[in-house]
């Protein structure tokens, strides 16, 4: 089996499941209206893909998950496709989901992140963003994340961005609490120790003292006037502003259609970084 074939099967496995890996749709069985669609594009790097996605929508007992994610690494593919598989499934675990579900996200983010770090042996030194919404029974949205993968919702027209982007400069005082520092040269972003360009993330064992996994959680009601929301990693948000991005979508009625033009607006527009993209839809 080859790897494209194996890495196939593995997306099947968590609800991707597609003739393309690289992209995908899917449609709500509790209401019609509510669509997805993702597209994934490798960017122009010399290392392999370090992007992945979660996009399905699971049954839980009485009730309809849509479980969307965008996972955006870094110096590793490792750390994001064991996001990919295990993040979501921490997070359904908690006993307290149901009931106190931000409490309930951040326990399993942390949970997660000590995972990762015990298996730094084997995933090496890198890490991964992330931004993750779980729409529940089709009425509520609960965005999670950490690093710069970025989660926006339209409603009538207007882009609101429902995620934080943890840039170094952002939280420089409490990277300098925790005995870091924030390098800013001249043509360069901001970094964490002179190394990373974010300041939140899952595993980078080597620079976790100085970094944070703890994640912005935002809790969203969709309502008749929701259009559709956009996941998507730094590859797209660096070339688009939130609204031009929604703005560019929304006579698309398809998701998968809308995902994929999203992400060739990116590559005309020069972005050159891996570039991941999923598009929900409420009409």
């Amino acid at each position: 089996m080859t790897g494209r074939e194996i890495l196939l099967k593995m997306k099947e496995k968590v609800g991707l499941g597609s003739s393309d890996p690289d992209s995908g749709k899917g449609k709500s069985k509790m209401s019609k209206n509510i669509t997805h669609g993702f597209h994934l594009v490798k960017g122009k790097s010399h290392h392999p893909m370090e992007d992945y996605v979660v996009a399905q929508f699971k049954q839980v007992d009485d009730h309809e998950l849509g479980l969307f994610a965008i996972f955006d690494g870094h110096l590793s593919h490792d750390v994001p496709n064991y996001l990919r598989s295990h993040l979501f499934e921490n997070i359904l675990k908690e006993p307290d989901f149901w009931t106190e579900t931000e409490k309930a996200i951040r326990k399993a983010y942390r949970i997660t992140d000590d995972k990762i770090l015990e298996k730094a042996v084997d995933f090496g030194k890198g890490g991964s963003t992330a931004v993750t919404a779980i729409l529940i029974n089709g009425q509520k949205l609960v965005v999670a994340n950490v690093g710069d993968s970025r989660a926006v919702i339209c409603k009538n027209g207007v882009a609101k961005q429902l995620s934080i982007d943890h840039e170094p400069s952002m939280e420089r005082e409490s990277i300098e609490e925790r005995g870091g520092f924030v390098s800013n040269f001249p043509g360069d972003v901001p970094r964490v120790d002179g190394q990373l360009a974010v300041a939140r993330a899952f595993g980078d064992k080597s620079l976790k003292k100085h970094l944070s996994s703890e994640p912005h959680i935002t809790v969203e009601p969709i309502d008749d006037e929701t259009e559709f929301i956009i996941l998507a990693s730094d590859g797209l948000w660096k070339v688009m502003s939130n609204q031009e991005a929604a703005d560019c979508i929304r006579e698309i009625k398809d998701a998968r259609s809308a995902a994929k033009l999203l992400t060739e607006e990116a590559l005309n527009r020069k972005s050159s970084d891996d570039i991941s993209c999923i598009v929900v839809r409420f009409r």
